[in-house]
């Protein structure tokens, strides 16, 4: 009985598999297993993965994927129609005139496209990466056969925001995407996301079988960065580099902002740059300011004023010879003072300028070359001045954040190598390098590391940290004492009236600082009349908190630090984000005291609503001026934090391109401030007292690039 139960079950079965296979039919039900036994295939679908997005410290979104779609026209007659309606091209000429008219295509390009003898068909480039509103343009005319297929297309939001340091990641033969350069490149393994897939069953004619298992592995994106730069200090920064270009015909310009206690870079910048999303015409691969090391002639100065402080040797009201040095070599080929008759050669100040005897303060004050190789050779000596440069970190990679780096030059053997040194001539340095060691002349004498990733987080759960960046110390070149000796010598060349950064100065807070102007050495030698203008600030005066660095390479201006606004707006938007601003001007005060002024901490609004912020708002009768159509916040002044008077006007950014003009008539020079600080556009200023005139009309749209220009009286 067994074994006979045994056979009888086999022979249904093979029986069963024997109509499967042959005739395609299930013996028992009947059912046509045609459609799934003929042509039947396992299709596995990509998921593809988002990358992580890059963010400024303030949330502003900088890098993204954006979700795009590719249109694909299905040209095959006899496919079969989907819920008794046709799926293919029938009316070509309609078809191909409503696609040319949205995707701003040729019509017989189009046509000769439909006209092809193939089951499908897309459209070109221009059918590629289209938009939400565009897809849903085009399937609002309900055209059979059009369909679209996902796709992920990188965009940058900022165009040519950063881009050097930014750099830019797209899509090989294989549609993965991939950091080229800069921030994306080294970024590339936390940004970079996980595919998922799809994997299920279709029938001859493309269809998906019903009832047949699907399998699908999610996707997994890529973490989120949070960079330290901040886009309204940064497109400020951006906005004065195409200034000093345009006024000076400047073959470069570069420079960067950072906290001075945290070595968090909050403006990192160079021009000629590109446009992140087209990349055309790239003239500058390299990224400036870690990968270009140049003679960075006078903000050299510092160290050899702050060796001879440290050393405890410096007297500043001390005197010395402000007309020339001349000097010939000792038996460790040294610079020794010596007649002009007898010296190897001289050196002299910029434009051979005479001083007679000034002091060792006036000379920093005045940027003289002559004292600066004085102090090196008869207050120090050249070997311990070439110490504290390498413990101020120069002639060695900084090592930040992935940056390509150049570590610069040291040519440090003979006398008159020795002594251009003092003035910042002969050997390079970096912006990088510098930064770094300002980083100690401006603070308490602890050099900190220059870096731009503030963190890494996780893009389903913004409160997992992947990475978190902290302070790092590099270094303690000086004390304490002489770091704040060298900030009281500083503030002279800002400050004081002989001083050459004296141009500088901005009406938000005193600044301490080192101009710089040095020749640019082409071929080997310095004939070419090319200039590097440069300056290293410090703000406030009282407590420095934030550096900033300039500069820029053109023929020679020899009154570049005397008509440089380009770098003076830099320097005000900096101060005005900061809350460096001076007390209210007087016609505030007048104010205050004929009505009842409260005083309220300033909320941060910065990714909420517009109603989100007229709430918090409220309390202080603010007078909310939204900059903008967006409908989140994406800047805002006064800063969090900061204080609220009752009445007074708010800024509220929501659109970094554009913004309508407000009527700026009888605006005091804060409220003005305030525009110019939130919008992140180009401002000029003139004049004091109240607004009685504007450049660009109330109401009128204004983009970047624009230049505003208010008068007051």
């Amino acid at each position: 009985m067994i074994l006979l139960t045994t056979l009888v079950t086999l022979l249904l079965l093979v029986t069963d598999v024997f109509f499967v296979a042959v005739k395609q039919v299930h013996p028992r039900s009947g059912k046509d297993l045609s459609v799934y036994a003929e042509g039947t295939n396992v299709v596995t679908e990509t998921m593809k993965a988002a990358r992580g997005n890059i963010y400024d410290r303030n949330g502003n979104v900088i890098a993204q994927d954006s979700r795009t779609y590719n249109i694909v026209c299905i040209l095959y007659k006899d496919r079969p129609t989907v819920g008794g309606k046709i799926a293919y091209v029938k009316d070509k000429e309609k078809t191909a005139q409503i696609l040319s008219e949205i995707l701003k295509m040729d019509y017989q390009k189009i046509l000769d496209f439909l006209n092809q003898d193939k089951y499908q068909t897309e459209l070109g480039e221009n059918g590629r990466n289209l938009s939400k509103d565009v897809k849903e343009q085009i399937e609002s005319y309900k055209l059979p056969g059009i369909e679209f297929t996902n796709s992920i297309q990188r965009v940058y939001p900022m165009g040519t925001f950063a881009s050097n340091l930014i750099g830019f990641a797209t899509e090989d033969e294989n549609n993965v995407s991939t950091g080229k350069m800069g921030l994306e490149l080294y970024l590339n393994g936390y940004l970079s996301g996980t595919d998922g897939s799809r994997t299920y069953q279709i029938d001859k004619k493309g269809y998906v079988l019903p009832g047949m298992k699907e399998t699908v592995v999610p996707a997994v994106n890529g973490n989120n960065v949070y960079l330290t730069i901040d886009a309204g200090i940064q497109t400020t920064l951006e906005e004065s580099m195409k200034e000093t270009t345009q006024k000076y015909e400047a073959d470069r310009v570069w420079g960067g902002a950072m906290e001075i206690a945290t070595g968090k870079v909050i403006a990192w910048g160079q021009t000629p740059s590109f446009d992140l999303n087209t990349r055309e015409e790239i003239k500058e691969f390299n990224n400036i300011g870690a990968q270009l090391p140049y003679e960075p002639g006078s903000t050299l100065k510092t160290f050899v004023w702050a060796a001879a402080v440290n050393e405890g040797k410096y007297d500043g009201t001390k005197t010395t010879n402000g007309n020339k040095f001349c000097f010939n070599g000792n038996a460790n080929n040294d610079p020794v003072r010596a007649s002009e008759g007898s010296a190897y050669g001289c050196i002299y100040n910029a434009h051979k300028y005479t001083y007679n005897n000034p002091s060792l303060d006036e000379g920093l004050w005045r940027s003289l070359n002559t004292v600066a190789a004085a102090i090196q050779t008869e207050v120090i000596t050249p070997a311990v001045h070439l110490e504290y440069l390498k413990k101020f970190g120069f002639f060695q990679k900084v090592n930040t954040d992935g940056l390509p780096e150049d570590p610069g030059t040291l040519n440090f053997t003979w006398p008159a190598e020795k002594v251009t040194l003092t003035y910042g001539q002969g050997s390079t340095v970096t912006m990088l390098q510098l930064m770094q060691a300002y980083s100690a002349i401006f603070g308490n004498g602890t050099m900190v590391k220059p870096y731009f990733i503030q963190s890494i987080r996780d893009a389903y759960d913004n409160t997992k940290v992947i990475y978190q960046a902290e302070t790092e110390t590099t270094g303690q070149p000086i004390t304490a004492e002489t770091a704040k000796k060298m900030q009281s010598i500083l503030s002279g060349v800002i400050n004081d009236d002989r001083g050459t950064g004296k141009a500088y100065r901005i009406p938000e807070c005193r600044l301490i600082g080192k101009t710089g102007t040095t020749q640019v050495a082409k071929q080997g030698n310095y004939s070419s009349g090319k200039t590097i203008t440069s300056l290293m600030l410090a703000m406030p005066e009282e407590n420095p908190q934030v550096l900033v660095y300039y500069a820029f390479e053109a023929d020679e201006v020899r009154n570049a630090h005397f008509a440089n606004e380009a770098a003076r707006s830099f320097l005000r938007k900096v101060a005005m984000t900061y809350g460096f601003s001076s007390e209210p001007a007087p016609e505030e005060k007048e104010k205050e005291e004929e009505i009842e002024i409260n005083t309220y901490e300033m909320p941060s609004l910065i990714n909420h609503s517009l109603k989100y912020a007229e709430a918090k708002l409220e309390p202080a009768h603010a007078e909310t001026i939204v900059l903008g159509e967006g409908t989140s916040i994406i800047d805002q002044f006064p800063k969090p934090g900061s204080s609220l008077c009752t009445n007074q006007r708010v800024f509220l950014l929501t659109d970094v391109n554009s913004f309508v003009m407000p009527d700026l008539t009888g605006w005091t020079r804060k409220d003005v401030t305030g525009l110019w600080s939130a919008s992140g556009f180009a401002f000029q200023l003139q004049g004091e007292g109240k607004v009685i005139s504007q450049n660009i009309p109330p109401g009128t749209v204004v983009t970047k690039g624009s230049s505003i220009i208010v008068r007051f009286e």
